[in-house]
């Protein structure tokens, strides 16, 4: 649910670089208030260091990167972004109020300790140690200090990580509010069901560039929405493959054949009910057929496998 027209944050033209590899390369982007945001990529796609240059974690060697107009170190110390990050580690040796409660009142606009605790979930270990605490638990200690004020912003690294299914449907239930609160909520995460479920917009990084922008319905369709899947037997007529890829619709085709010569089609659609019409139009006797919707996780697959082989037609066309 966007709440608003401005942005809240901007990244222009960015790339980083380590050494030889280029982590970040050439991103455009641009948040804006009340968006639930998933950010998808495959190991290495530069989710992270994309993150670290948002929270300005990292310098960007080209372009640059803006939160509320401003520079993110003037964003942070305003209080107006929340961060939950894979890397750096909680203070072992005190309990989970006192490190909530420091984070409480060095935030600008802090809140009041009991309510933090109650928001991610933990007021039932407050009196714990740190150094006590299991993997998931210690996620949601992360999350209580990346609200322990209102922020504007709250970007999450892989959050769930470590977190049960009861404790995350009740993660997300927190997150939700937030979002509903008008702030805007970043999340990388390799759980494609949550983006699926969550995001109101999905980002796909591949190799350090921006290869898909939209819903989670809208990233399907271009991947195709459903798969058509079915048999053709020799004895049902010729084998056309030329036909089944001008079926409407159609957006893939995998073919396989078996030894006794039955053919195993998949076609990807982005209007399935067309396709199946158009197939029996054409004169062809599909067995066993079956219409399914692509999920958001084939569709991540399909895109990041095509801009593979694009990538690699490229270099070989450049040879």
């Amino acid at each position: 649910m966007t709440t608003g027209t401005g942005e809240v944050a901007a990244f222009r033209n960015v790339s980083k670089s380590y050494g030889r590899v280029k982590a970040v390369n050439g991103l455009d982007l641009v948040l804006r208030p009340g968006e639930t945001v998933a950010l998808l990529g495959p190991n290495g796609a530069g989710k992270s260091s994309s993150l670290d240059l948002l929270l300005g974690l990292r310098e960007p060697d080209s372009g640059t990167v803006e939160l509320f107009g401003g520079t993110p170190r003037e964003a942070i110390t305003a209080g107006r972004v929340g961060a939950m990050l894979q890397s750096g580690g909680l203070m072992s040796d005190v309990k989970v109020r006192e490190i909530v409660e420091l984070a409480c009142k060095v935030h600008p606009r802090g809140h009041r300790v009991d309510e933090v605790l109650a928001t991610a979930g933990i007021t039932e270990i407050a009196d714990r140690r740190v150094d006590k605490l299991s993997g998931g638990q210690e996620q949601r200690v992360r999350f209580a200090l990346a609200v322990a004020g209102p922020n504007d912003l709250i970007v999450l690294d892989e959050p769930t990580t470590g977190m049960d299914v009861s404790v995350r449907r009740q993660f997300w239930d927190a997150m939700r509010a937030q979002a509903d609160a008008g702030r805007t909520v970043l999340f990388a995460t390799h759980y494609l069901e949550e983006a699926d479920s969550i995001a109101d917009r999905v980002l796909v990084l591949h190799k350090g560039r921006l290869i898909a922008d939209g819903s989670s319905a809208e990233i399907k369709a271009r991947a195709g929405a459903r798969r058509i899947g079915f048999e053709l037997h020799p004895a049902d007529g010729a084998f056309d493959e030329a036909a089944l890829r001008a079926l409407p619709g159609t957006v893939g085709l995998d073919v396989s054949t078996r030894a006794d010569g039955v053919r195993t089609v998949r076609i990807r659609s982005a209007d399935a009910d067309a396709g199946v019409a158009a197939l029996y139009r054409a004169g062809y006797y599909p067995r066993g057929l079956e219409v399914t919707s692509l999920g958001l996780e084939q569709a991540f697959l399909t895109i990041t496998g095509e801009q593979d082989r694009t990538e690699e037609e490229e270099e070989a066309s450049v040879r």
